[in-house]
């Protein structure tokens, strides 16, 4: 009887094919801090939790990123229709980046689909909520202590990453003192997007997997 590996192999070689362009071009075009990113960082986490088809990982990876991608397309979509619903991808129009940059940027779109698609082959590991929760915490406060903050002259380098000030990219937030923002988006971004994410990988569909192998918990 021949065993089906839980994650595809040409899955994994085309994937790896996107990092090794996206990562130089993004080095080159945005320099290494666009890698402070929470998309960005869960793509590295895809990479090698797909080559070890660890369930761990994946699940990290997709717990972190389910919700932010999600509305990733959504905000995209209402932009093609004429329409800002967060403004998160208003970036995808700007006529200064090179229309290759910008396609390479749609990976926004199918990453929350690969998410589900590995967590429904490899099954959700429930330590990922409280795992991502501790990366993401970590990324915001080296992205308000050593990332510049939004300017409005600042060509495509990025600036204000993971919306520690705001969410422009041109002025900071003024609604409330800055470190008010930073303690409430600590405490939103896993009550408001990560637990749901976590809540809906934990039913059955994803718990066990699609080759139905226990996981310990």
């Amino acid at each position: 009887m021949t065993l089906v590996a839980p994650v595809p192999f040409l899955l994994k070689l085309v994937y790896s094919g996107f990092m090794a362009v996206l990562v130089p071009v993004y080095w080159y075009h945005y320099g290494p801090t666009n890698f402070l990113f929470f998309c960005d960082v869960a793509l590295f986490i895809f990479l090698v939790g797909i080559w070890r088809e660890d369930r761990l990982l994946v699940s990290i990876a997709t717990v972190g990123i389910l919700g932010t991608q999600t509305l990733w397309v959504m905000d995209f979509l209402g932009q093609l229709a004429g329409l800002s619903i967060t403004g998160m991808t208003a970036y995808m129009f700007e006529a200064q980046r090179p229309l290759y940059l910008r396609g390479l940027s749609l990976f926004h779109g199918w990453l929350p689909f690969l998410g589900l698609f590995l967590v429904w082959r490899l099954g959700y590991d429930r330590r990922a909520f409280w795992a991502w929760t501790c990366i993401a915490w970590a990324l915001i406060l080296v992205c308000y202590f050593f990332i510049p903050g939004p300017t409005p002259v600042r060509g495509i380098k990025p600036v204000n990453i993971n919306y520690v000030y705001g969410f422009s990219a041109d002025v900071a937030q003024s609604w409330m003192p800055g470190f008010v923002w930073l303690a409430l988006e600590m405490i939103a971004l896993p009550l408001l997007l990560y637990f749901p994410a976590h809540l809906l990988l934990r039913s059955s569909w994803f718990r066990r997997g699609s080759r139905g192998r226990p996981i310990p918990i």
